[in-house]
């Protein structure tokens, strides 16, 4: 019997990793990991763009009211102005997973 591998890596999977590999308590890394989650969800709130060296950059990009259509029904609709999240991926990031 094979074990399948998750193929996404999620919040508890990296608390997990974070505390072996750094040695403090489970707790003491969720809550350091929740407060650096935190103070990228506020600064974007804010419109502040975020740069994490060899990641890469996120930022709020407005995008204006435009008409869209159901692929299945061919029904046409408006898609509502609304603010938006933007990554650009850093060149170094782009070089190691190539």
């Amino acid at each position: 019997m094979t074990t399948k591998l998750k193929q996404n890596l999620g919040k508890r999977e990296i608390i997990t990793r974070l505390t072996s590999a750094i040695g403090f308590s489970s707790k003491n890394v969720q809550k350091i990991t929740e407060d650096i989650i935190e103070i990228i969800i506020s600064n974007l709130v804010y419109n502040k763009k975020i740069n994490l060296k060899n990641l890469g950059t996120f930022n709020v990009v407005f995008k204006n009211k435009r008409e869209g259509r159901n692929p299945k029904t061919k029904e046409k609709f408006i898609i509502t102005s609304r603010n938006t999240i933007k990554f650009k991926v850093s060149d170094t990031l782009k070089k190691k997973i190539n």
